[in-house]
């Protein structure tokens, strides 16, 4: 999963300092309220040792690319179950591809039951 759309970037457009929390917020669904919170509070119990991590990481992330949601918030929400879940989110279009075969084989049905020269049709197709 080499995709632009599972790499962990740096959220400029909705940041607080270097947008290393909001890309985080990003990657993974989680509101970055509570990424700040968790971070802060992190700091505070190890006496501020993960302040050079959050510049380094500030420093190694690329900045999110603005073409990378171009459908928009249902776009983003599915590329974070792809990357919270893989399996999950295959099993999930295998069982929208299976209703969507499934009721396109009720409506071949009804046609071809009521037309039997494109039954004859369908059948030589196959």
């Amino acid at each position: 999963m080499n995709s632009p759309r599972t790499t962990l970037y740096r959220d400029k457009a909705n940041a607080k300092l270097l947008g290393v929390c909001s890309g985080i917020a990003d990657y993974t669904g989680v509101d970055a309220l509570w990424i700040r919170l968790g971070l802060l509070g992190l700091t505070v119990m190890t006496g501020g040792s993960t302040i050079p991590f959050y510049l380094l990481a500030g420093l190694l992330l690329n900045k999110k690319p603005a073409y990378l949601y171009s459908e928009g918030r249902a776009e983003q929400k599915y590329w974070q179950r792809v990357r919270q879940n893989p399996k999950r989110t295959a099993r999930e279009i295998r069982a929208r591809m299976k209703d969507i075969d499934r009721r396109l084989a009720e409506v071949e049905t009804f046609y071809v039951s009521s037309n039997p020269r494109l039954n004859a049709e369908i059948e030589r197709l196959r």
